[in-house]
């Protein structure tokens, strides 16, 4: 080795130098309790609510065409069922559909747990490899390291594939994600400044925020868990309902009341929102918070791939060894126990 070469970081050697993390480690300091029932309503109820804002927001469109001209207000009823079907129902259902890592998980589980999480990388690296060799100049990954996925993938070798994908997460993906993050909130800017419609604003903002979501998913080629999806979305429903407020009201101090403390996460609007008196508000205000919430979940993307690779590292096997010599030791005590018994209930000879 050189003199002045850098050597790269090796977390599992550092690991193993100073112990492996256990999975008693690993639950106090990842896991928590969860009712899982109760996640799952939650995400299913901010779902309908997302669902029941786009079509009301929707419906009140056609009522309004209908009335200006009856014909044209049966086009735009069909054009709303459509746009609900691909903008809403299709984007939510593919997130849903789409592998997740189980992270979440006590001693009991954390075996089963890897072996999903084994399966879910398997799964990820292969519609990479498929998605690059099909779609052509979409460049959403560096096909070099997608060679390596592919040379990884047929040699059934994990720990590669694994770090193939970790380069891919840390270099093309986080710039593909930040360019499908950035062409959201532009979207969502330019085209709620020009709706001038409360209703309108809100359904775009809406449409365009479930597509970044799933588009985000489809590129890392996992979701979130249900717990981080409920934060998601509920950014996506906050965005939305904040789209439909600032175009209700005066635009100016009042909008400020409007989105209440929504202001404080967007340092430059503070000052922006007070000032300026036209429709470019909107653009500014819905642009940022569709920014704000593409990137949150990437963050959540980002911390599932981090602890199912923690998880990885985990030597469950250990945790066998000590139950089965716990039963052991149990076992040697009731038996000696037992002898002990024997002898006080033996009567002594006279």
């Amino acid at each position: 080795m050189k003199k002045n070469e850098v050597v790269p970081v090796n977390n599992s050697v550092n690991n193993e130098e100073k112990g492996k993390m256990t999975i008693y480690d690993y639950e106090e300091k990842y896991v928590k309790r969860q009712n899982t029932k109760g996640i799952k309503f939650l995400l299913n109820l901010i779902i309908v609510l997302i669902g029941v804002v786009i079509f009301t927001c929707l419906f009140l469109l056609v009522i309004k065409i209908y009335e200006m001209q009856e014909y044209a207000g049966y086009g735009a009823g069909i054009i709303a069922i459509i746009l609900y079907i691909v903008f809403f129902i299709i984007p939510v259902v593919k997130v849903m559909k789409s592998d997740y890592f189980i992270t979440n998980v006590n001693r009991t589980h954390a075996k089963e747990a890897k072996a999903h999480n084994k399966k879910v990388r398997l799964n990820i690296a292969t519609k990479i490899v498929d998605f690059n060799a099909t779609v052509s100049g979409a460049g959403w990954y560096d096909s070099a390291k997608v060679l390596e996925l592919e040379a990884a993938l047929y040699k059934k070798d994990d720990k590669r594939i694994k770090d193939a994908l970790t380069d891919l997460y840390n270099g093309s993906v986080r710039k593909t994600a930040k360019e499908i993050i950035h062409q959201a909130a532009k979207k969502a800017a330019l085209y709620s400044a020009l709706s001038q419609s409360s209703k309108l604003d809100a359904a775009i903002v809406a449409f365009i925020n479930l597509q970044m979501v799933k588009d985000l998913v489809f590129l890392y080629g996992f979701r979130p868990s249900d717990a981080k999806l409920i934060k998601i979305y509920a950014n996506v429903l906050e965005n939305t309902l904040v789209a439909y407020g600032v175009s209700s009201f005066d635009i100016g101090k009042s909008a400020v009341k409007t989105m209440g403390g929504i202001v404080n996460k967007i340092p430059i609007l503070g000052s922006v929102i007070s000032t300026v008196i036209d429709s470019s508000i909107q653009g500014l205000t819905n642009g940022a918070l569709t920014t704000i919430a593409g990137y949150q979940s990437i963050k959540f993307i980002n911390q599932e791939y981090h602890l199912q690779s923690v998880l990885d590292e985990i030597e469950i096997e250990e945790t066998e060894n000590d139950v089965s010599e716990s039963v052991k030791e149990l076992e040697e005590e009731l038996k000696n126990e037992k002898k002990d018994k024997n002898i006080k209930e033996t009567p002594t000879e006279a």
